[in-house]
C-alpha cells in the first residue's frame, strides 16, 4: 500500500511528488509513524529468524535416534547426540536423559523446568505486534486530524485566492490522508505478521510437549517393561 502511494503519486502529474511534499509540510507524524514501522520491521525479522534457526530440528527424527540408542543402553551417546547444537528440543530431551536414572518424579521436574525456560522465548515480543499495530493507527489518526487542522487554518487566512485556497486545501488533505495510509498499512503488516508468527508459536510449543510426553514416557514406561 505504501510503496503504491509512492509509485503512483511519482506519476500523478501536478501531484509528483507526492509524499515528499508531506514530509516537507509536516514530517512529524510520518516520522514517527516511520519510526514504528522499523520496529516492527525488526522485531518480525527477529521472531522469524529465531524460529527457523532455533526451531530446524525435526523432532521426530531426532527422538527416533535417541530412543535407538536408549533402548540399547547407550545413554550416554543419546546424551552427547543432545549437544549436537544449541536448540531448544535437544535441551528438553537433554534434560530428561540426564535424570534418567532417578524416579518419574525427578523426570519430570527436570523436564518441566526447562520447559519453563524455552517456553517464554517462544513467545518474546510477538504480543508487542498488536500494540504497535494500534499505536500506528493512533499516529496515523493524529496526523491526520493535525493535517486536516493545519489545512483549514491556512485556507481561512485572509490574502488567499481562491485557486491558492484550492491548492492549500488539495496539499493539506492529501498530506493528512498520507498519515491515515501510513498507519493502516503498518497496522495491517503488523496483525498479519502477528497472525503467522503466533500460529507457528502453537506449532512449536505443541512440539515440545509432545516432545516432552515421549521422552518422558521412554524414560519410565520403558524402563519399566525392561524391569
Amino acid at each position: 500500500m505504501f510503496v503504491f502511494l509512492l509509485s503512483g503519486e511519482a506519476g500523478g502529474g501536478s501531484a509528483s511528488s507526492g509524499i515528499l511534499e508531506a514530509f516537507k509540510e509536516n514530517p512529524l507524524f510520518l516520522s514517527i509513524n516511520l519510526g514504528t514501522l522499523a520496529i516492527c520491521v525488526a522485531v518480525i525479522a527477529e521472531r522469524f529468524l529465531f524460529q527457523v534457526s532455533k526451531y530446524k530440528v525435526n523432532s521426530k527424527e531426532f527422538f527416533a535416534s535417541v530412543k535407538k540408542l536408549v533402548v540399547a543402553g547407550n545413554l550416554d551417546r543419546a546424551v552427547k547426540l543432545c549437544d549436537a547444537g544449541d536448540y531448544p528440543t535437544l535441551q528438553l530431551v537433554k534434560a530428561g536423559l540426564t535424570n534418567a536414572s532417578k524416579g518419574p518424579d525427578e523426570i519430570d521436574a527436570a523436564m518441566s523446568e526447562k520447559m519453563g525456560e524455552i517456553k517464554p522465548a517462544v513467545e518474546q515480543r510477538i504480543g508487542a505486534l498488536w500494540s504497535l499495530a494500534n499505536i500506528a493507527t493512533l499516529i496515523g489518526l493524529l496526523g491526520t486530524v493535525y493535517g486536516l487542522i493545519h489545512t483549514f487554518g491556512a485556507v481561512a487566512a485572509p490574502g488567499l485566492s481562491a485557486a491558492e485556497k484550492q491548492r492549500v486545501l488539495a496539499n493539506g488533505i492529501a498530506e493528512a490522508m498520507y498519515n491515515t495510509a501510513l498507519g493502516l498499512f503498518i497496522a495491517v503488516t503488523c496483525m498479519i505478521a502477528h497472525l503467522l508468527l503466533h500460529a507457528r508459536v502453537k506449532n512449536i510449543q505443541h512440539d515440545l510437549d509432545t516432545t516432552q510426553e515421549r521422552v518422558f514416557n521412554l524414560l519410565t514406561l520403558g524402563s519399566r517393561g525392561n524391569g
